[in-house]
């Protein structure tokens, strides 16, 4: 009875992880993707020069003039530590655009669900999570839709992650009035076309690579995914063996030779789309960065993140991402 239990579950937990269309989440649960670098801010070592030039500006003044050059130079560093913070600020909506009430029903590991959180985030608007069961999805039981992620906005809801952001982002950010064609919405739609196509597809070869890496990606799971106790050992073992042959049979789909080599491939491919600049966006991440940068969160702090990280540029960028979107607007319960 126990075997026949297990198997089903396995079963179940397959189907519920295989990508399904355009935004099936399941072969793709994973970890957190490792920080490639520690790059710390330049707000602070920038403010320490800006005050040291200020004080030598005004070394061998009289003490009244000195004083007043202090504390001009306190008040020159606060503004310019503070138009640097605001460089890099999240893109915050104005008050009127921001939902009143969002509740994402998600699985913890999933790419897309972590892209529309990355979306979510980066312009603060704060968020409800729900935890769906991935054998029994009981918590999505109410919807005709039957996989993840699902936005309920205001009472709306919205489903398939690009489409989400599609629809989100028309409520929150400021419509372009021009008409004329734009090279830069284009690079960006053919950027989060290719992390919907291709990024997402090497991802589950490489963290279920071996039985070791499958176990690794399943102790997160099953730490941060909603199951029973019964169902966490059930899911930890029976549903890592199952994502190892999983991942194989995917490999073969999308005639991947070399898992590591296909993922390093893929990370140098987003570096070289940079072209030098910060993020695709420029100065700040268009919905192309934020789309890479979601998927590549759950796997941060699994074996096959920091492989990647080590073997290939995507460090800089990742941290520039992380510091961009900053903490998660995720209302705790």
């Amino acid at each position: 009875m126990r075997r026949a239990s297990s198997t089903l579950a396995s079963s179940a937990l397959s189907r519920s992880l295989l990508p399904g269309g355009a935004d099936g989440c399941a072969a793709v649960i994973q970890h957190r993707f490792v920080q490639a670098a520690l790059y710390g801010s330049t707000t602070s070592s920038t403010s320490r020069r800006l005050f040291s030039t200020a004080i030598a500006s005004i070394s061998g003044r009289s003490a009244k003039t000195g004083s007043l050059g202090i504390a001009g130079a306190l008040v020159f560093v606060a503004g310019s530590a503070s138009l640097l913070q605001e460089a890099n600020a999240k893109e915050i909506p104005s008050g009127e655009l921001v939902p009143k009430d969002v509740v994402l029903y998600q699985y913890e590991a999933c790419p897309f669900c972590n892209k529309v959180k990355a979306f979510l985030d980066y312009y603060g608007l704060p968020y409800k999570v729900v935890e769906v069961n991935p054998i029994s999805k009981k918590e999505i039981k109410w919807s005709d839709y039957k996989k993840v992620p699902i936005l309920v906005v205001d009472g709306e809801q919205l489903v398939d992650s690009s489409a989400i952001i599609d629809k989100l982002g028309e409520k929150v950010r400021p419509p372009q009035k021009s008409t004329k064609a734009d090279p830069a919405e284009d690079e960006e739609k053919k950027w989060r076309q290719w992390v919907d196509n291709h990024l997402v597809h090497v991802l589950s070869p490489n963290i279920y690579r071996n039985t070791s890496e499958a176990l690794e990606s399943f102790d997160y799971i099953t730490s941060n995914g909603n199951f029973s106790f019964t169902e966490k050992y059930t899911v930890k073992y029976a549903g890592a063996v199952a994502m190892y042959f999983v991942s194989k049979n995917l490999k073969k789909k999308y005639n991947i030779i070399d898992e590591r080599a296909a993922l390093y491939e893929a990370a140098e491919t987003w570096v070289d789309a940079l072209n030098g600049r910060e993020f695709l966006g420029g100065s700040k991440p268009n919905l192309a960065d934020l789309a890479v940068f979601g998927v590549l969160r759950p796997i941060r702090y699994l074996r096959s993140g920091k492989d990647m990280a080590e073997h290939t540029r995507i460090g800089e960028w990742y941290s520039r991402m992380e510091n961009a979107v900053g903490e998660s607007s995720r209302i705790k319960a």
